[in-house]
């Protein structure tokens, strides 16, 4: 590990020890795979229980909560569900992922403050710490050129989806060094450098492997690229490559 992954394993052992201490629940930031991988690897070394959420089902990032064995009040996460709509539809910028965040950041938040953003065709979802969410609600005003506004919303309430698209692709096969260059639109040995060196992981799980299967329904992360769901093969072509389905969130 690096000395800052190294760090990130300290704190994780640190915030358990709390939980284990103070007889209360202990929450970490927002954490992206790699560091929720960090802490899968700590795990035998807890002094408490753990559990993860990032505020729905599907979610990529995610907090911890270290739970102390007597444990004698109920609790809940820290985590508040943002609904973010333009002021006006008719005049609205077609926003991306990149956009929201980009507007979140220029606030001076920091990423660890923030969960996952789903952006849909009529509005934005923003998961984030609870402390922090009365100042999005007040300063975050305008997307690229769009004016909207916030509102705190219940997401077990709703259907939260990422937005996603169906594509078709042949690929050599279902090795996950070919299909992350088809997916990615690269070359093997990229994909093969990408796996190597722990960008991509399968249902939030690190694959080093490149000779590692992709199977139907998997979730394909790739730091710093995207999210990808392997649905399925359906055949062969006539040279005998695989004919695949997979969904690109976006």
């Amino acid at each position: 590990m690096t000395k800052e992954e190294t760090i990130l394993a300290k704190r994780f052992l640190d915030l358990s020890r709390q939980a284990g201490q103070k007889d209360i629940v202990v929450f970490s930031e927002f954490l992206n795979l790699n560091e929720l991988n960090i802490f899968k690897q700590e795990i035998p070394n807890l002094y408490s229980g753990y559990e993860t959420f990032g505020g729905y089902a599907l979610s990529e990032r995610q907090m911890i909560a270290f739970i102390p064995d007597a444990l004698c009040y109920a609790w809940d996460y820290p985590i508040v569900c943002l609904k973010i709509t333009p002021l006006n539809k008719k005049f609205a910028d077609s926003l991306t992922h990149r956009d929201v965040l980009g507007s979140l950041m220029n606030l001076g938040i920091e990423r660890c403050k923030l969960g996952d953003i789903l952006v849909n065709e009529e509005e934005i979802y923003v998961f984030c710490q609870e402390k922090i969410a009365a100042f999005v609600m007040q300063e975050l005003t305008r997307i690229r050129h769009t004016t909207v506004k916030s509102e705190q919303v219940e997401a077990d309430s709703l259907s939260v989806e990422p937005r996603k698209e169906l594509a078709e692709a042949i690929i050599t096969s279902n090795r996950l060094d070919s299909v992350i260059a088809c997916i990615c639109k690269i070359s093997r040995s990229q994909a093969s450098a990408w796996i190597k060196g722990g960008k991509v992981f399968l249902d939030n799980r690190q694959v080093l492997q490149i000779t590692a299967e992709c199977k139907p329904g998997e979730l394909i992360s790739v730091r710093s690229v995207g999210r990808f769901r392997f649905v399925e093969s359906f055949g062969e072509t006539r040279k005998g490559r695989l004919k695949i389905k997979y969904e690109k969130y976006l």
